[in-house]
């Protein structure tokens, strides 16, 4: 055999091998792309929730900024949620704190007994009872007793700072003993053995600060409620969810304990008002994924 048959026999050879070898890689990475949760199949996707949107993105044609959130993959969608012209003017402070770890959690796919969750997502208003600086304070020191851990995923203060506390797609302990009356029924989650079943599993906890005249107390009387720039902001961050009104509720409504009354002297209909100011719904074609 001449020397130039045996080298293009060997490169022929070399070839096939490395063409094999190709397509075993692309076969893995297209096994690896349709089933990205496989490493993590006990942790959820809670991109509905609102995001920590400090500067929204801009559409470059109408300047109105682009709140995007990834629907259910196996979901149809017919409309969502946009944010408004008012919402990119609106421009609250914020800050971003840390929590820890002890007084927040993940979301998950089963609950204790091993029944798949495919609740839909909830926003619970709540207030702080005290200062600003004393809740967060609480949420930043350790509690090894399960009973006593708590959380918010955000804060509103007086001033209408928005303050970041838990991430959206992490568990936050904003309610214990509690259940969501919704349109569909009665929803809620055992997540843990020694505790009651909670809504913490699919909820979006956020908090206004009580006003200082109410400090403590839980008397409508002597409540002032809450402030404009308060509800402002409020609006400000729920209209990047696409959450819709009717799972939109309060502490005082799902709590099972009989001791929550918050948030005192909230104003929903204002509230809401001003949610439709900053988000509106947008018709959509069906999607599917």
């Amino acid at each position: 055999m001449k020397f130039t048959d045996w080298a293009t026999r060997v490169m022929i050879i070399s070839l096939m091998f490395a063409a094999l070898i190709l397509v075993l890689f692309l076969g893995k990475a297209a096994q690896l792309q349709n089933n990205p949760t496989a490493s993590n199949s006990d942790i959820t996707d809670w991109s509905p929730y609102p995001q920590t949107q400090l500067q929204p993105t801009q559409d470059k044609k109408s300047k109105t900024p682009r709140v995007t959130q990834s629907p259910s993959p196996t979901s149809q969608v017919l409309a969502r949620y946009k944010t408004t012209q008012a919402f990119a003017q609106y421009r609250p402070n914020y800050e971003i704190t840390s929590v820890h770890p002890s007084n927040y959690g993940e979301r998950y796919f089963q609950d204790i007994n091993g029944v798949p969750l495919n609740n839909q997502p909830i926003i619970v208003l709540h207030e702080t009872s005290y200062s600003a600086s004393s809740a967060i304070n609480f949420f930043q020191a350790p509690h090894d007793d399960q009973d006593v851990q708590a959380s918010y995923h955000t804060l509103v203060k007086i001033d209408g700072t928005v303050v970041y506390l838990v991430p959206p797609e992490k568990r936050a302990f904003g309610a214990a003993n509690s259940v969501f009356d919704g349109p569909d029924g009665l929803e809620t989650v055992k997540t843990n053995p020694d505790l009651p079943p909670s809504v913490n599993n699919f909820a979006y906890h956020v908090s206004l600060e009580t006003p200082p005249d109410s400090y403590g107390n839980t008397s409508p009387q002597t409540h002032s409620g809450y402030t404009e720039a308060q509800y402002n902001s409020l609006a400000w961050l729920i209209a990047q969810s696409q959450i819709p009104e009717e799972r939109i509720t309060t502490h005082q409504k799902v709590d099972r304990s009989g001791q929550k009354v918050d948030p005192i002297n909230f104003d929903f209909n204002k509230f809401l008002d001003l949610l439709n100011t900053y988000r509106k719904i947008k018709p959509m074609s069906i999607l599917r994924k």
